[in-house]
């Protein structure tokens, strides 16, 4: 599953230059590739403005507060990532570099507590922390990797953590990215063959354990709180996807990993898994035209994926899902979501479980949230 992109935040801190410790000067590369990743179409389909990127923050003040801005107005997902020196006090204590850092002096960095404080306080329903920390293992001193994962260790969090030992693991002279991170972009962007359709995040961690330790480079460590793991950071380039057939939507045959409407918070969420209906169905624009039976031209296919507002009827939408093939057993879904949104109902975590779904479909009954839909929008929208 994907975030909702219009209720989701990304926050990505990266120190390349320092005034009392090595430079690091591929973290600049780290930043600017991945915003460019996450606000691409193949991945959360971020906003500009909703990826906060901060290269050399001049102090922790400056980065928290982009940090608790971000987990304050995220309802879905927060990511936090951060690449630099990663230091440990004599205590034991987290804290990421910044340029005026120094060694055992955690009032120069960033405190790794002061990070889990302002998540722990964020209104976000899921949370991804990444951290590419250089020289990890020599300030970790005595503490054994499983250590630095439970400090760094958030309730909801998805924790990925690169924890090496020198520079030279991490950062090889002339490289474009450090090393953890360049595996995890090269990853994100070539795939996982024999992968899922979506690169979740258990897959992620899975080849970068695999792939980095074939290289001969430390090996990452992951912990997960509340099954984020199966949040997703990108669909998979070396994934099949044969279009779908000619046969009617909901056959059995079709197996193939449609997004689920029950997460969508926001219009822009909503444009945004339309959008990946279309990947998933491998199909053209031109192609879902000729599989509506020309009820909807190619153009007016990539309008519907364009608009900003919802469209004020159904019809286009609908038959929009039914020509990329999405199951009829989920086209009501999309169309309650789509009830909610144009009556500005807002959507509670877990508002209806997908066996409750389930249960209405096979029984036709009309759900209690079903009937709220309809009491809320003061009448049954047209079709």
């Amino acid at each position: 599953m994907f975030p909702d992109p219009g209720a989701s935040r990304a926050v990505l801190i990266g120190t390349s230059t320092y005034d009392f410790l090595e430079d690091l000067p591929a973290v600049a590369n780290n930043l600017s590739s991945l915003a460019d990743l996450l606000t691409g179409p193949t991945s959360w389909n971020l906003s500009r403005d909703a990826c906060d990127v901060l290269a050399d923050p001049p102090s922790a003040t400056a980065a928290m507060d982009a940090l608790r801005q971000a987990s304050s107005a995220a309802r879905d997902t927060v990511l936090v990532y951060y690449a630099g020196h990663g230091l440990v006090t004599p205590e034991g204590e987290l804290y990421l570099g910044l340029p005026l850092s120094k060694q055992q002096r955690i009032d120069t960095g960033i405190p790794y507590n002061w990070l889990r404080g302002a998540l722990l306080d964020g209104r976000a329903e899921r949370t991804i922390v990444i951290l590419d920390c250089c020289y990890g293992g020599l300030a970790l001193g005595a503490m054994g990797p499983s250590d630095l994962a439970a400090q760094a260790d958030v309730e909801g969090t998805y924790l990925l953590a690169a924890a090496s030992e020198n520079r030279q693991a991490l950062a090889p002279p002339g490289d474009q990215h450090t090393a953890f991170t360049g595996e995890l972009l090269s990853l994100l962007t070539t795939g996982i063959v024999g992968g899922p359709e979506r690169l979740d995040l258990d897959s992620i961690l899975r080849e970068l354990r695999r792939s980095l330790s074939a290289k001969g480079r430390p090996v990452p460590q992951g912990r997960e709180r509340n099954s984020n793991g199966r949040l997703a950071l990108s669909w998979n380039p070396a994934f099949s996807r044969p279009p779908v057939s000619d046969s009617p939507s909901g056959t059995s045959d079709d197996r193939r990993d449609w997004p689920d409407p029950a997460g969508i918070r926001t219009v822009e969420g909503f444009f945004n898994g339309l959008g990946h209906v279309r990947i998933a169905s491998a199909l053209s624009h031109a192609a879902i035209s000729h599989r509506s039976g020309g009820q909807i031209a190619p153009g007016t296919v990539g309008n519907l994926l364009n608009r900003k507002e919802l469209p004020r009827t159904w019809r286009t939408t609908g038959i929009y899902l039914t020509a990329c093939g999405v199951p009829d057993g989920q086209l009501n879904d999309w169309r309650l979501c789509w009830e909610r949104l144009r009556a500005g109902i807002p959507i509670e975590p877990a508002a209806e479980s997908a066996g409750a779904r389930e249960h209405v479909r096979g029984t036709g009954a009309s759900s209690p949230w079903r009937r709220t839909i309809r009491k809320l929008a003061g009448r049954r929208i047209r079709e």
